[in-house]
């Protein structure tokens, strides 16, 4: 199978709605075959854990990678000077930034933007938006800042713009377009993350200043507020969303994305607090305890495996540091691991880490 195929077949199967289990499990175990041969380091990982193309036949056994291998080593089927694009995630404490290589966007974009409409535009074509976050020539290698650029360029409108540059947020001229959106009676939408917000409402504050925004108008956040702003309780926050911009909690949605991934998850509003979360049908998400692999039980907090069958130059299967509880209609996210979760993601980065480089 030639990346040309594997392109063309996840491209088919996003586009095929066919959300059974069945077909799930068809893609991804076509995708794990593929980066098995191709993904050397992964396919290390795999043998030391005894799975291999005989012995895995559900995506629940696909081995997950731990998000800090990413970190470690170039995890990609083709070379990875070849990828078109390079997301990195954000710096650490050693400097060290997580790599995810895609040799086209083509699918990145086709998942960021089938999702997109459904879960945040609904049965819109196109809102006047703010965007909330440098654009491309401003941070480069973000998958965030490509993420808005793709919901900014496909279903924004002409007069949408952005607000933040090098010099931060545009108070001045976000306070016009409030202003002007609160009287034009059109619906307007803010998207950003979740800190640009608590920066506006600080703003606002100081100025005396709040907004009715009309009917239809919907806030998308995204990330949350540690080390950029003050930081709020969830409930606090779509209060203040609700009582300083007045858009329903119903109409303000949270993304969870991470660099790793080539798809987000969304919630259906923030009327209570924590939402459900979900993917589309070409992601799955298991719930684990991170010191066995296995999932923990329903409704039991474990850490979050993701399966994304969009990521199909990397790994499809990501074991996050998220907390989550597994509901019918998708997962509740607690936060980042701690205690015997984090213990539990440490040890399986070390595993991964001596099976694919070898012992030091």
């Amino acid at each position: 199978m030639t990346q040309e195929e594997i392109i063309k077949r996840v491209l088919h199967f996003i586009e095929n709605a066919d959300g059974s289990e069945e077909a799930f499990n068809k893609q991804a175990l076509y995708l794990f075959a593929y980066q098995y041969q191709h993904n050397r380091p992964y396919q290390s990982y795999c043998r030391q854990k005894g799975k291999t193309l005989r012995t895995v036949k559900s995506w629940r056994e696909i081995p997950p990678v731990p998000i800090n291998a990413f970190k470690e080593l170039p995890l990609s089927c083709e070379l990875p000077e070849r990828a078109e694009e390079i997301f990195m995630t954000s710096g650490t404490t050693k400097g060290i930034r997580g790599k995810h290589y895609h040799p086209t966007l083509e699918v990145y974009d086709k998942s960021m933007i089938s999702n997109f409409k459904e879960r945040f535009m609904k049965d819109m074509e196109k809102i006047r938006m703010a965007i909330l976050f440098p654009n491309e020539d401003n941070i480069q290698n973000s998958s965030l800042a490509h993420y808005l650029a793709l919901a900014y360029q496909t279903f924004g409108t002409d007069d949408s713009r952005y607000f933040v540059d090098n010099q931060g947020l545009q108070i001045k001229a976000l306070i016009g377009e409030l202003e002007h959106a609160e009287k034009s009676g059109e619906a307007f939408a803010l998207l950003g993350a979740s800190f640009s917000f608590v920066h506006l409402f600080d703003e606002l504050h100081k100025l005396g200043k709040s907004f009715s925004l009309p009917k239809g108008s919907k806030i998308l956040d995204t990330g949350g507020f540690k080390n950029q702003s003050r930081e709020l309780s969830l409930n606090d926050f779509y209060e203040q969303l609700g009582s300083t911009l007045g858009v329903d909690r119903s109409n303000c949605i949270n993304m969870y994305g991470m660099t790793e991934l080539s798809t987000q998850l969304y919630d259906w509003g923030n009327e209570k607090v924590p939402s459900i979360k979900s993917g589309p049908y070409w992601l799955r998400t298991r719930v684990v305890n991170p010191l066995t692999g296995d999932d923990v039980p329903k409704g039991e907090q474990g850490v979050l495996v993701h399966c994304d069958l969009a990521n199909y130059n990397s790994v499809t299967t990501v074991l996050t540091e998220d907390l989550g509880i597994e509901k019918n209609t998708g997962f509740l996210l607690l936060g980042r691991v701690q205690g015997t979760e984090a213990k539990g993601c440490s040890i399986a980065v070390d595993e991964f880490l001596k099976a694919a480089k070898g012992p030091s």
